[in-house]
């Protein structure tokens, strides 16, 4: 029997010191006392933790880090980036300017409230920091014009929307944050419904672990993940793991940048560290997609963050995780001189360029009255080509999940198709309340693809001829539009304030009101930007960009 190596530690994920710069929040509800041994304790009463939370979810709703606005104006002012590319960045950076007013979250989709807790061994509370936190969560998303997302199961088949947005997700651990035994640190984020479903987890072996294998399971596996989740992306892709559920969780804390200080190389420690080179070969492999900032081009991603970590010789779990346009996180930290919330960018409107829209734009802008008939809404746009930019101005309907699944029940019923899907094109969408004085709440797209089962069955009851959403469509949805003269528009996912401050005029409920955001809408737009990404002749833009290129890893 071998003889066993000698006793070494160190911490699977060794973040390293804390750069950030932090707002002080508050320096009431902490105090330092006394202990045993002459130990110095911090305490933290739980009205802190609420405070903290509530305000750490309001700021990530409307700011965001200036990095990421600093890579954003970077795409305006690079060359080489196409003109959807340039749009796309430009209205993300409208988007931040306008949340920032603290009224219109800067998505729709406010999303999973995720907190992440490290308390040292020298700081006591009462016991009920969850709740505390929990009651932050609550405070934020009743008070904030937020959404709320989370369903409540009744029963294995029935659920209801539980009407705050919670339950939070909150893990805490006892363990001295940084070697500070008397602080209190904390990873806030606010995980929409896109970003979460792209994530994923891929069971691998031995064999992916030289440069060439790797490249190819990477070029086909990042195509996958698409646009739906609003590109440009902070990708992460971590591969190793002492569990596949390990994995997936350094993965979603690598794409908020929470792991950037680890470690460049490996050691015998077995630690885990961040491969810098291979970061910018996936970079670049991204950038040669052709998917862009949605609607072709280079910048699929901001940046990538790779991973490795130990892992058990028989697994070898890889798991990818993106943060979206909608870049929504923030560290905090209570110590003995107060409480503290990472600073954002309050001033985003210092990266928009001193440029206007014709700057930005090389092919002709081609709007569409929405006030017609659905056959000559249909007979202008079959005149265009994929990738052509609309603006489109007239009613649309919104309808998603819950919607889609009731109207299918009523097709399956023998009813008729409704009248307003027939005559109206449909927006996948559900918006964020309502602020007094607005039209409209924060009013994105949502992810087109969960609808995909049911364009067929709509399209042949002469509904859905066309859809507007974000993201790929799967092929049966080109079938449908190449079979019944259809289309499916791509809307940019992502600048959800910017839409209804500027775009939005009219909202009212057709149709289902009980079901709260998921009611069926009509709107009003005006200049509403869109893509055309499916037409009626069977071609699907993204069809061609998300091919995966054989034989990439030995270029």
């Amino acid at each position: 029997m071998s003889r066993a190596a000698a006793f070494s530690y160190s911490p699977l994920l060794p973040t390293g010191d804390d750069l950030t710069e932090y707002r002080l929040l508050a320096d009431e509800g902490v105090d330092v006392v006394e202990g045993p041994g002459g130990r110095r304790f911090l305490t933290v009463d739980p009205s802190v933790l609420t405070l903290l939370t509530a305000e750490a979810m309001h700021d990530i709703a409307h700011f965001l880090r200036p990095a990421h606005l600093a890579q954003l104006r970077a795409i305006i002012d690079d060359p080489k980036a196409s003109p959807n590319d340039r749009f796309v960045a430009l209205d993300l950076l409208r988007n931040a300017n306008i949340a920032a007013g603290g009224v219109l979250p800067m998505c729709q989709d406010t999303g999973t409230a995720i907190v992440m807790g490290k308390r040292g061994r020298h700081v006591l509370t009462d016991g009920t920091d969850e709740q505390a936190i929990a009651l932050g969560v609550y405070q934020a998303y009743t008070r904030l014009n937020l959404r709320y997302s989370q369903l409540a199961p009744l029963t294995m088949w029935d659920e209801r929307n539980t009407g705050s947005n919670l339950p939070a997700q909150i893990e805490l651990y006892a363990e001295d944050p940084g070697g500070q035994p008397d602080a209190y640190k904390f990873l806030f984020m606010a995980k929409g419904g896109g970003s979460a479903n792209k994530s994923y987890l891929y069971q691998e072996t031995k064999a992916l672990l030289n440069p060439a294998r790797m490249m190819e399971f990477l070029d086909e596996k990042l195509r996958l993940i698409g646009t739906s989740a609003c590109p440009p992306y902070h990708l992460a892709v971590v591969i190793g793991g002492t569990s596949a559920e390990y994995a997936l969780k350094t993965a979603k804390l690598a794409s908020a940048k929470y792991l950037d200080n680890l470690p460049r190389g490996g050691s015998m420690t077995a630690h885990g560290f961040r491969d810098v080179e291979l970061e910018a070969a996936v970079l670049e492999l991204t950038r040669d997609f052709g998917i862009g900032a949605q609607f072709g081009g280079r910048y699929f991603c901001h940046d990538v963050r790779v991973i490795r970590l130990p892992r058990h010789g028989a697994s070898c779990p890889v798991a990818i995780a993106v943060s979206c346009s909608a870049d929504r996180q923030a560290l905090a930290k209570i110590t003995p001189s107060g409480v503290w919330l990472e600073r954002l960018e309050p001033d985003p409107a210092r990266f928009l360029p001193d440029v206007t829209d014709d700057n930005l734009e090389a092919d002709e802008v081609v709007r569409v009255d929405l006030n017609r008939p659905m056959a000559e809404i249909r007979a202008e746009l079959s005149k265009y080509p994929v990738k052509t930019r609309l603006s489109l101005t007239g009613p649309l309907v919104v309808a998603r999940d819950i919607a889609h699944a009731k109207i299918a029940e009523r097709l399956d019923a023998g009813e008729p198709m409704p009248q307003y899907l027939r005559d109206h094109a449909v927006y996948y969408a559900g918006p964020a309340k309502t602020p007094e004085g607005y039209a409209s709440g924060s009013f994105g797209p949502t992810t087109a693809g969960r609808m995909d089962a049911y364009v067929e069955k709509f399209q042949a009851a002469g509904g859905s001829l066309v859809m507007l959403a974000k993201g790929n469509r799967s092929g049966q949805v080109t079938s449908a539009c190449k079979s019944h003269g259809g289309f499916y528009l791509g809307s940019i996912g992502g600048p959800a304030a910017r839409l209804a401050q500027d775009c939005i005029r009219h909202v009212e409920v057709l149709e289902y009101p009980e079901l709260g955001m998921e009611a069926v809408w009509k709107i009003e737009v005006e200049d509403f930007p869109a893509f055309i990404v499916v037409d009626d002749k069977g071609n699907d833009f993204f069809a061609e960009v998300t091919k995966p290129v054989l034989g990439i890893g030995r270029r």
